[in-house]
């Protein structure tokens, strides 16, 4: 079976989302995965300059074959969600394909995201899987 690296882009504001999807992934029967994320308690939320934390994202981000990120309109507004994407468009050799997750119960995301999105998804565990195998 093969182990998905993920790279799973959110705000620091809204771990609870964030926790909430690594537990569906975690609980998916036949679905193993790393995660790459960079969580508030991470060491290198402490990187002196902004050009040392981004280095450190793209240091995080180089093994993964997916980046997923949670969707909400707040996205609009996070500088390091945006410099996550741009990373993951342009960071690399080749792109990293991105999965953007809607927030439950909405349908609104942020237009850079879904802009930057090879596949926009809902909050279903099946969807968010069947995203990553497929672009992977």
């Amino acid at each position: 079976m093969k182990t998905y690296n993920l790279f799973i882009s959110h705000s620091w504001n809204y771990t609870d989302e964030y926790d909430r999807l690594t537990n569906l992934l975690s609980e998916r029967g036949y679905f193993a995965f790393r995660d790459y994320s960079v969580p508030r308690d991470d060491p290198i939320h402490g990187a002196g300059t902004e050009a040392q934390l981004r280095q450190a994202i793209r240091n995080q981000m180089t093994p993964c074959h997916v980046v997923l990120i949670l969707a909400g309109v707040y996205a609009t507004y996070s500088k390091w969600i945006n410099i996550e994407i741009e990373l993951a468009e342009k960071g690399f050799a080749y792109a990293k394909p991105i999965v953007a997750i809607r927030p439950w119960g909405s349908q609104r995301i942020s237009k850079r995201v879904r802009l930057a999105a090879d596949r926009i998804v809902g909050w279903n565990t099946e969807s968010v899987v069947e995203a990553i195998r497929d672009l992977a």
